[in-house]
Order: C-alpha cells, then structure tokens, then sequence
C-alpha cells in the first residue's frame, strides 16, 4: 500500500502546498482521498494518470477538499472515461448535482454514482481488495473520517477536525494515523486541531497507532514543524512525519 500526499495545504494559498488531497495505491488501483483546489495539476507530477482514478473518498464538502473534483471528473471525460463512484457524508449528493447542474454538456457525458455514508459504516469500494469504516469527525460540517485496510496494512485519515475520542477508537490498532494539524499550539481554534490539543489526548493511545502523520497546515504554522513534532514526542512514542506535497510514504 503506497500513500502519496497530492495536497497537504488549506484554502489559504501557500509556497508547495496545494489543497487536500491523498492518494492511495492499493495493487495497483488508486483510491483518491479528498480533491481539494491544485490536486489534479499534481497527478503528473506524482507520475500517475488521473484517468486511473474512478473512485472518491470526500471527507466533507468544504472547497479545499472538493474543488477539483468536477475539473478531475472533466478531465477523465476529456480522456474517455466517464464514470466515477464518490463516497462521502450527508449532503455530498444534493452538493454534487447542484455543480454539476451548472454544466449541462457535462451532465450530459458523465457516469457518476454517489454513495453518501453515515459514521459506523463498512463498505469494500467497487474494484479495491480493501475494508473501509468511517466516523464522525469534530467540524463545523459533517465531516468522516476514514480507516482503510488493505491486506499490506492498514491508516486511517482523521480528515478536519478537533482531537476525538472516536477517531483515536477508529485508529486502534493500525499502522498509520493522518492526524490534522492545523495551527500552531498556543492558538485557541475550533473544529481544528493543534499540536498541544492533540497531545491531550494522544497519550492514552500511544500504545495503539504505529506511526502519525500531520498534514493540513495553513499559513501559520509555518516554522513551527519541528516544534509540533516536539510537542507529541513527550506522549507518543512511534514516528511523527510531517507530511509534504508529493511525499510517499508505504505500509
């Protein structure tokens, strides 16, 4: 199982980091996770063909994790392929037909399956040799997080959110938590996670996770990387990565 982090940024644009995006490739076929602005323009420098694409994991319906998903769609389209299987939360459906409503040609060519999911939900994706269970995230929308296990190993993707008790549950047991990491500790935020909330929780699951990998930064947290990894050594005891455009990591 091969991860790469096509976007590792927010809404507010930044120097080398686009909006979210992870793909995964698991034998081979790729699973896309989250299609926020700049993802598609990263598909070839990641040496993948978006065409390849089919299927769609959204965590939530914001922009920085939906906004290239109609230009990938039109894209495909472009290419001959026109069909795609989007799994996300409530809304993700009356969401896409109210954009795609807008370009009639488009509508018109494509073959698009919407399959809206609710927290506790297992699922096996048309096509993958994989498990899927999702959870309800802490964000200002609903919001999934997901855990997909392949037979090479198994993440989990906290998507925006503040620290939970049930994502830190989903991720029991597995190789890799993709955790937010939105600001810099010191910062009062909600719905968004910084290095000191999530080493109030952390602790009591340091046991549990393999390795953690902190991504959606906005501006603000620039320069404070190495601190942030700092801040979690003292109650976790694996790996912390901070993830990078284009970075790969494997299970």
């Amino acid at each position: 199982m091969e991860i790469t982090f096509l976007g590792t940024g927010v809404a507010i644009p930044q120097k080398n980091r686009v909006q979210s995006g992870v793909l995964v490739r698991l034998e081979e076929k790729p699973l896309l996770i989250d299609c926020g602005s700049g993802v598609l323009n990263r598909f070839p420098e990641a040496g993948v063909s978006h065409t390849d694409v089919d299927t769609v994991l959204l965590s939530h319906l914001h922009l920085d994790h939906v906004a290239d998903l109609h230009p990938l769609i039109k894209a495909n389209w472009l290419r001959g392929n026109t069909s795609m299987k989007i799994y996300g939360p409530e809304g993700t459906e009356e969401w896409f037909s109210k954009v795609i409503d807008a370009y009639e040609y488009l509508q018109e060519e494509v073959d698009v399956d919407i399959i809206e999911l609710v927290s506790g939900k297992e699922f096996t994706p048309e096509g993958f040799d994989c498990e899927i269970s999702c959870t309800a995230a802490t964000h200002s929308v609903p919001t999934l997080a997901y855990r997909v296990t392949g037979e090479d190993g198994e993440f989990v993707y906290s998507a925006d959110t503040e620290p939970s008790r049930d994502i830190m549950d989903l991720a029991a047991e597995a190789d890799l938590l993709i955790h937010e990491c939105s600001f810099p500790s010191g910062m009062k935020v909600t719905n968004h996670t910084t290095p000191s909330s999530l080493a109030d929780i952390l602790e009591e699951y340091t046991n549990e996770i393999g390795s953690i990998c902190l991504t959606h930064f906005y501006p603000e947290m620039r320069g404070h990387e190495r601190e942030a990894v700092h801040r979690l050594k003292g109650y976790f005891e694996g790996e912390i990565i901070i993830a990078e455009d284009l970075m790969k990591l494997e299970l």
